[in-house]
């Protein structure tokens, strides 16, 4: 499981989306003003490590929304009643896309880049790799031959 926490946190560094806690801020009034408030732990983590850091989950989410140039509604669906985002629902149906991509890129970087040549010029992939900023990897347009 250190491997993903080791994973995703390269992935958040290297510039990759933010969707935030996987909690919804607290709305109620801050009785100890000036005080640090400890964000509630996340809820329904279900790829990411239960034990990580808000700090490493909001970097995480951070870099995801900037590998996919979008928001944090993009996963995740909106509470009716205070309009923001829910982070612990899974009623968007992109949070379970997510979360297999994520899957996919861990099996990935483990399992065949880890294992590659020293020299191999990628030696792990991203949301980046394929999506280049877009919510939606752009379509795959082979290079045309040379002389056509």
């Amino acid at each position: 499981m250190r491997s993903v926490t080791v994973l995703i946190a390269v992935i958040a560094m290297a510039g990759t989306l933010s969707l935030g806690a996987q909690t919804a801020p607290s709305t109620a009034p801050q009785s100890n003003a000036g005080q640090h408030q400890e964000r509630p732990r996340p809820k329904n983590l279900q790829v990411l490590p239960k034990d990580i850091s808000n700090k490493d989950l909001i970097a995480t989410m951070r870099g995801f929304t900037a590998s996919l140039g979008g928001g944090c509604s993009f996963c995740h669906a909106q509470n009716p009643q205070t309009h923001r985002p829910d982070f612990a629902s899974d009623a968007n149906p992109h949070k379970n896309v997510a979360r297999t991509m994520i899957r996919m890129l861990n099996e990935i970087n483990t399992k065949y880049l880890a294992t590659a040549d020293q020299d191999a010029p990628v030696k792990s992939a991203s949301w980046g790799t394929c999506n280049r900023g877009n919510a939606l990897p752009p379509p795959f347009e082979p290079a045309k031959p040379h002389g056509d």
